[in-house]
């Protein structure tokens, strides 16, 4: 079917019956989303559209993803749904703020925060279940204890006064003296501070912004037929983020970094991957929040020297779920922006950060932004269930000693907004400036402003067409830890080579039977568990054609890897299906070299037809498979000969 023809998508809702929903297979999936709410007069949030009525396949909001992509073709069924963050506006549990105390004065250069006329109970929502992390940061004291000082101090030692009274945690003269500074809050920091005082922030919401016209308007014809004040969306100031969701990433050890790093050395070309790991309290801050990466994945891309294209991942929620089934979830995404500068010295330029460039471009910022609007943050404080994201953005760049560097960011909540509805754009000629789209027909866009001082040092309001993409951004330090970490225990031989890296087929690095053989026969027998503990390679096992393995089945050895449990790991090296993947193994190894690797001239070339047919060697007609003339039944499938 043409992608330009017009399909007629069926949308069926408990509430609402079903409707005839007419698009196009090229059209992306939130403009498709836009005509559902605008058809069934839904409001911005507590709906969501699946593929299959018990809420699986969820079809998420994107730019970049199409009908086409996610199959979607002319007649199918889709189901509206209401989201179960909506279910309940039970009222905030107060025992959970109950250490937040003190005096502090509510400013609207906070982000995206209001004050609305109804208490806090009435906009929360306890059904949320938020992150482990945020679950412990709500239970700590967050002040910051200060011994007696001996000079200023006129008091017992079991007194207090001024001068060594806890502090607390969004104490801005305690922030500025740390070294170095603490530029923004910790989210739970800026949480304590607007639910401190005697209201206890009754009156606070934490309320996402939309851009958007608010549907179910019966004043007027719909846009662009007319709009009001009722359902206009408000002008938007951006202001610069003063608190962040993540203060701190750290990558357990260098060789995940290397790993990665590889890539670009071989190739020259750039690399993007997806950090895998958790989140964690980080006690360098107060009520700080680190995220520790534990791996990198690599998904289907193609990259030169200065372009980078994301391809679409059919392994994504495989992926996802693998890495939960060892502890671990999706953290950020990291990218390299490099060029050699002496190969000699080992050096590379430096070209971000400096006065003349940009820290991030506006195109980086937009997607940055698509994958904080895919990994929301669950918030019980918000009407919606979410609040921010705590996903984040690493630049793997050269430095002012012209040095490897990693550079840490997010965007912030505002610029979340306006990616996710549609207005941020970036401009062709200059990458450190986005632009606001301007109203048409299709979609009114609510103006956008930003303040900067001019010449005379007033404060003066431009409008964001264009706009410095430095307001969107909210940076943190990325390094690694003193002591080593190892999540998963292969990093820890350096002696042995590590297994090949997903989606590097154009440089010779393919995973298969023979690069899994190679792999294992480094590690004997008794080191089972410390071979398979590499997420690369159980990605491989899981969602490889090739091997006889799913995830049901490779459920004990994910288990065995997340409780470094050896007694698990050898009673599943016993059952039937490694038993396969060892005979299979075995049989790579009895089969002629020539035949099972394929020759390379160089990196990115196509494999050299094998020389050759072996003696006495037949082809599988079922699978076309190589096998040993021993062999009276096909190696591969099993088949007889």
């Amino acid at each position: 079917m043409s992608k330009s023809k017009q399909i007629i998508v069926r949308v069926q809702s408990p509430e609402h019956g079903t409707k005839r929903i007419e698009s196009k297979p090229s059209e992306t999936i939130a403009d498709f989303l836009n005509k559902i709410q605008q058809e069934f007069g839904l409001g911005d949030t507590g709906w969501n559209v699946y593929k299959s009525r018990d809420k699986k396949d969820w079809i998420r909001t994107s730019r970049a993803k199409t009908l086409d992509t996610y199959k979607i073709k002319h007649g199918d069924m889709l189901f509206l749904l209401s989201s179960d963050r909506k279910q309940s506006n039970a009222s905030l549990d107060s025992t959970s703020m109950n250490s937040a105390s003190g005096t502090s004065n509510i400013t609207g250069d906070m982000g995206s925060v209001s004050i609305s006329g109804s208490s806090m109970s009435s906009g929360s929502s306890q059904s949320v279940v938020e992150d482990e992390v945020d679950q412990i940061l709500y239970k700590e004291d967050g002040k910051i204890y200060r011994s007696r000082n001996e000079q200023l101090c006129r008091h017992g030692p079991q007194g207090k006064c001024l001068h060594c009274v806890p502090l607390e945690p969004y104490d801005e003269e305690f922030l500025n003296s740390c070294d170095p500074p603490i530029k923004f809050l910790s989210f739970h920091s800026y949480i304590r501070k607007l639910t401190g005082g005697a209201d206890k922030g009754k009156f606070v919401s934490l309320e996402n912004l939309s851009c958007k016209i608010k549907p179910g308007c019966t004043e007027h014809p719909p846009w662009p037929g007319g709009i009001c004040t009722k359902c206009q969306p408000n002008a938007v100031t951006l202001n610069r983020q003063r608190y962040r969701h993540v203060d701190y990433v750290m990558f357990e050890n260098a060789s995940i970094v290397d790993r990665f790093l590889n890539y670009w050395r071989r190739t020259g070309n750039q690399r993007l991957g997806i950090m895998y790991g958790r989140y964690e309290p980080h006690k360098d801050t107060p009520l700080g929040i680190k995220a520790t990466v534990a791996a990198i994945y690599e998904p289907p891309q193609k990259s030169s020297k200065n372009v980078l294209e994301l391809l679409e991942d059919p392994l994504e929620g495989q992926v996802n779920r693998l890495a939960e089934a060892v502890g671990i979830r999706p953290v950020g995404w990291i990218f390299t922006d490099l060029l050699a500068d002496d190969l000699n010295k080992g050096t590379v330029k430096h070209f971000r950060g400096n006065i003349n460039s940009h820290f991030l471009s506006a195109q980086e910022c937009i997607m940055a932004a698509d994958y904080q609007n895919k990994y929301t943050n669950p918030c019980k404080l918000s009407p919606d269930g979410h609040f921010g994201s705590k996903f984040v953005t690493v630049v793997v760049t050269g430095d002012a000693s012209d040095q490897i560097h990693f550079e840490g960011y997010q965007v912030s909540n505002q610029c979340m907004a306006l990616v996710n509805d549609d207005c941020l754009i970036p401009t062709k000629d200059a990458p450190e400036l986005g632009y606001i789209k301007e109203s048409s027909e299709k979609q009114y866009v609510p103006d956008v402003f930003y303040k900067v001082k001019d010449t005379y040092g007033n404060e003066v309001t431009q409008l964001a067409r264009p706009l410095p993409v430095e307001y969107l951004l909210v940076d943190m330090p990325a390094a690694f830890p003193l002591s080593a970490q190892y999540t998963f225990k292969a990093h820890l031989h350096t002696e042995a080579k590590l297994f090949h890296v997903e989606n590097r087929q154009e440089i010779g690095e393919t995973q298969d039977y023979t690069s899994l053989s190679s792999y294992l026969q480094q590690f004997p027998p008794d080191r089972f568990l410390e071979a398979v503990s590499d997420f690369h390679l159980l990605v491989f096992l899981a969602t490889s054609d090739m091997i006889p393995l799913n995830m049901n089945t490779i459920a004990p050895l994910l288990e065995a890897v997340k409780t470094n449990n050896v007694d698990i790991a050898f009673h599943f090296k016993k059952c039937q299906e490694w038993a396969t993947v060892e005979e299979i193994m075995a049989a790579h190894e009895a089969t002629p070299r020539v035949q099972r690797e394929p020759s390379y001239v160089g990196p990115g070339a196509s494999p050299l037809p094998p020389i050759g047919s072996g003696a006495g060697m037949w082809t599988c007609a079922h699978c076309t498979y190589l096998n040993v003339p021993e062999k009276s039944a096909c190696d591969m499938c099993s088949l007889p000969k």
